[in-house]
């Protein structure tokens, strides 16, 4: 089974410039999008256009082109929950939890510290809702169950995750209880998957839109796939897909055995 996550930076967008081809291709079973950035009803051609093999949910923001995550997939989810049970947080439309077999999988688009006037001073609303939704996952972990959390993280967690770390630790997505509350996560019993695979330097996801930066790799790996010790087990590959482009972001994803539904 294929899982795939991607930041696509507008999907009305993203469709213009080969969302369509880069699905058809990836054989991917789910695909996790984030910063959709639509009300569903503006949707409607987009929908059709990427076919009706997939069954689609999507949860929006209250506010117009603003964040926003949908879930594509090749099977059924047996539920998909959109609520952490905090109007705050619930109003961004950054969430969706579904349940496949035994799978809990949470799609999720994770705030930005910064700020308006980058001062970070969204740090803590963003903290806060990295504890809550790790309170609204525990008691599932506490059982065993394989859990997958796959998203744009907005956090890069260590230097090696960055192209220049020493000039971005006062940066929100690097500053030192970003990276803390990721190390919470890993302690608690999440694996990074992709660092389960890879340990080397120079693999980001995300890159500045400005000219030549992408091409020099001066980037960010801010877009993970965290897996639970219960779905750890049923990992066979995790990976990176930097040459896909179309999004300042790049999708990222893993392959697990299909046992993982239970």
């Amino acid at each position: 089974m294929k899982i795939v996550s991607w930041n696509v930076n507008g999907l009305r967008s993203v469709l213009g410039k080969g969302f369509c081809t880069w699905l058809a291709e990836e054989r991917a079973d789910i695909v996790g999008i984030q910063e959709v950035r639509a009300q569903e009803a503006q949707l409607g051609p987009c929908l059709e256009s990427i076919g009706g093999a997939w069954l689609r949910a999507f949860s929006s923001a209250e506010r117009p082109g603003y964040s926003g995550v949908g879930l594509l997939s090749r099977l059924p989810a047996d539920r998909v929950t959109t609520s952490m049970r905090d109007a705050a947080f619930d109003a961004e439309g950054r969430v969706q939890i579904a349940r496949f077999g035994r799978l809990t999988l949470a799609n999720v688009y994770f705030p930005n510290g910064s700020g308006q006037n980058r001062d970070n001073s969204r740090i803590p609303f963003k903290l806060a809702f990295y504890r809550r939704l790790f309170d609204v996952l525990e008691p599932r972990k506490r059982r065993g169950d394989p859990i997958l959390v796959m998203g744009d993280f907005n956090t890069a967690h260590r230097d090696i995750d960055l192209a220049r770390p020493k000039e971005n630790v006062k940066t929100s997505g690097f500053t030192s209880e970003e990276r803390e509350e990721l190390d919470r996560w890993i302690r608690a019993g999440y694996v990074d998957t992709f660092r389960a695979f890879e340990p080397g330097p120079g693999h980001y996801s995300w890159w500045s839109q400005r000219f030549g930066v992408r091409a020099k790799n001066v980037g960010w790996r801010i877009d993970y796939v965290l897996a639970s010790e219960g779905a750890a087990k049923h990992l066979k590959r995790a990976f990176l897909s930097p040459h896909v482009t179309g999004s300042d972001h790049c999708p990222v994803g893993v392959e697990v055995e299909d046992a993982i539904v239970g």
